[in-house]
């Protein structure tokens, strides 16, 4: 009965946007669907924002047991009605005691998203609902993700918890490397990382090290390749707009928006998509603020750009045209 009351309740936001804000905000749905979604994994809190399974505390999510099939059915349509109730949440500002609920339930999505469901494919759906709704909370509430103490087992970063950024990452690729229907698979969790990137020092660099290591393969095009940094670049030029434009947000807040560093990375054929919306095709920076980081520079690379290899940002006359091109430019394109 209970789940046949969730199903209803949740075609009822999708259809009605009244009722949406009606749960939402007179009856407080987002705690009380939080906790009813906290009673369906069976969690206890041997922290304020640490969850684990009742009689699981200390026991690494990968040796727990999978979510029985009733729990995974019950709370993916919990977290689907979630996802209606908080749309658009992520584009406005919240009080403090909503803020606190929604830091709440992203603990809660943390466990989802290290949690395991009945068979690969229900634990996808599983995890592709829990991107879905952290795209929708209040960015500042993303930082429960890094909250756990690290502990044996943990992938750990600049002392650091990352398995939840590490899920999602590995989430991403795996969507990529399926290649289908992307900008319904794909661009959640592409928008998730971003944002979280963009905000968290410590995320960002993680990402990073992961996505664009150190260029030591001067010789072959940015696109060529199986790495997770050529995937990416090979949809710069993806036919469908939001795809190419989400894939080099995420690469060009990877670099801080340094475009240099942009280019060096995607090659400027690919850059100059991004770089012409945002007006940046003088060379000069992004409007971000980030810390500073140590040389990249391998000696491979340095020694392509000594010789003049490496492809630069063309310059923008006093006009506001393109430079022409000389013999030069044209042998080195």
């Amino acid at each position: 009965v209970r789940f046949f009351d969730l199903r209803l309740t949740f075609l009822l936001t999708a259809l009605r946007v009244d009722v949406r804000a009606q749960l939402a905000q007179q009856l407080h749905g987002i705690g009380l669907l939080g906790n009813q979604l906290d009673a369906t994994l069976g969690l206890c809190w041997p922290d304020k924002f640490e969850s684990a399974r009742v009689g699981s505390e200390g026991i690494p999510s990968e040796e727990l047991p999978p979510l029985s099939r009733e729990q995974t059915e019950r709370a993916m349509e919990i977290l689907k009605i979630l996802f209606n109730i908080t749309f658009n949440t992520a584009k406005r500002e919240v009080d403090e005691e909503d803020a606190a609920e929604y830091r709440h339930l992203g603990a809660i999505l943390r466990h989802c998203l290290m949690s395991r469901a009945d068979g690969e494919e229900r634990t996808e759906e599983f995890h592709s609902h829990t991107v879905n709704l952290l795209g929708n909370l209040p960015l500042p509430s993303l930082d429960v993700l890094l909250m756990p103490k690290v502990q044996q087992g943990s992938i750990e970063y600049m002392g650091v918890n990352m398995d939840a950024v590490n899920m999602l990452l590995g989430f991403m690729e795996k969507r990529l490397d399926r290649g289908n229907k992307l900008k319904e698979t794909l661009l959640p969790c592409l928008n998730l990382l971003t944002e979280s990137a963009r905000i968290h020092r410590e995320t960002r660099k993680f990402l990073r090290s992961k996505v664009l290591p150190p260029l030591r393969d001067v010789k072959n095009r940015p696109e060529v390749g199986s790495s997770l940094r050529n995937k990416l670049v090979r949809l710069m030029t993806h036919i469908d707009t939001d795809v190419k434009t989400c894939v080099a947000e995420l690469i060009f807040v990877l670099c801080k928006e340094s475009v240099s560093r942009f280019i060096k990375y995607t090659g400027y054929g690919n850059a100059a998509g991004l770089l012409a919306a945002r007006g940046l095709l003088r060379g000069a920076g992004g409007s971000g603020f980030y810390s500073g980081d140590e040389d990249s520079e391998t000696e491979e690379y340095r020694e392509a750009k000594a010789l003049n290899n490496i492809i630069q940002p063309m310059q923008l006359g006093l006009d506001g045209r393109l430079r022409e091109l000389n013999q030069e430019d044209l042998h080195r394109l």
